[in-house]
């Protein structure tokens, strides 16, 4: 009889030791649902404040640089229409011809003004390609379209399938707790009442596309069941739950983390961070790129009344050809510039 006490001993020990890994490592997970369902609600607003703060930015520029693109939209239909006007209406030489289309190019080429042809006409619109043709620059060109173009395909069809599946888990995550929570399924008036309560909660986080949200209903509902904890078998199914949704909940917050990601790097993103720094140093950046605008009209309009004054016949070839003193001015300053960045770079010394 006491070889048999001694051997019952053990294995109770056992299946003490067992219960009470389980109890820690239950404990472990708890920590961290809570946690993970902690970080996606930061992330979450923390992407919600940047989406805002990029449609209020835009809609603030929007309204205060509709006039200045107004202006600067009307001006460069002057311009196209001057040019046309002088192409049909004076005579030039071939040669002289060509410099001219030339200069057009150039303004269009240089972001100046729109891009349009100078004129309809078949045979002179070949002259102008033959102008700036480069077959191996075009080349070049088509091929690295095409990988950014096999690129961003790639990056859509990786999104796609991702929210696909993402879409799919919230989708039988609220049918399952909808399925739980109908307040129709329900008789007693209370309890009919706190469903219809849960009911909105559980719509608001499945259009809001908030699984975490709805995995953390869904817990609650289980935590609410009868379970056993001196029951090794209902401790290790809870387990086994809490694992299946941390991973889900990881995976969301990954997910969350890359949407902030590309809205950062996107322009209108950029210019929000841009926005920020600029207003921590005291500075209106909205006001200083309305100046810039205004600026950039005050050049075109003087493109404008320089090729107006060729039309009219006020200036020479040789001066038109010249390009407008605005231009000038600004190569000028490129010029400056270049031969700064040249100077810092060999440490302010340049051997002749």
């Amino acid at each position: 009889m006491p070889k048999k006490t001694k051997s019952a001993s053990p294995t109770s020990s056992s299946t003490t030791l067992a219960l009470s890994d389980l109890h820690i490592h239950l404990s472990a997970l708890e920590k961290e649902h809570q946690s993970l369902l902690k970080q996606i609600k930061r992330k979450r607003t923390e992407l919600n404040n940047f989406v805002e703060q990029m449609r209020s930015l835009a809609t603030e520029i929007f309204q205060k640089a509709t006039p200045s693109f107004k202006k600067m939209a009307d001006l460069d239909q002057e311009i196209h229409a001057l040019f046309n006007e002088i192409f049909t209406t004076r005579k030039f030489g071939k040669q002289t011809k060509k410099s001219i289309e030339s200069l057009y190019l150039n303004l269009q080429m240089t972001g100046i003004i729109s891009p349009k042809s100078a004129h309809e006409e078949d045979e002179e619109d070949s002259e102008l390609d033959e102008l700036f043709e480069n077959p191996e620059a075009e080349e070049n060109e088509t091929n690295r379209n095409r990988h950014q173009y096999w690129d961003s395909q790639q990056e859509i069809q990786s999104t796609s399938a991702s929210r696909t599946e993402d879409s799919r888990k919230i989708r039988q995550t609220f049918l399952k707790l909808a399925e739980i929570f109908h307040p129709d399924k329900v008789q007693d008036s209370e309890t009919h009442k706190s469903h219809t309560e849960i009911m909105k909660e559980i719509n608001k986080a499945y259009q809001e596309g908030d699984l975490a949200r709805l995995l953390e209903i869904e817990r609650q509902h289980q935590l609410g069941e009868t379970i056993d904890n001196s029951s090794e078998d209902d401790v290790t199914r809870r387990c086994t739950n809490l694992e299946k949704q941390n991973e889900i909940l990881k995976t969301q917050y990954e997910k969350l983390k890359q949407e902030l990601r590309l809205a950062k790097n996107t322009p209108e993103g950029a210019m929000v961070s841009d926005s920020r720094k600029a207003a921590k140093q005291g500075i209106d950046s909205t006001g200083i790129m309305l100046k810039q605008l205004e600026s950039q009209i005050n050049i075109i309009a003087d493109i404008r009344d320089f090729i107006k004054d060729f039309r009219e016949q006020k200036i020479t070839i040789k001066d038109f050809l010249a390009g407008p003193p605005s231009l000038r001015s600004m190569r000028e300053e490129m010029m400056e510039e270049l031969l700064e960045e040249m100077m810092e770079e060999f440490g302010g010394v340049i051997i002749f």
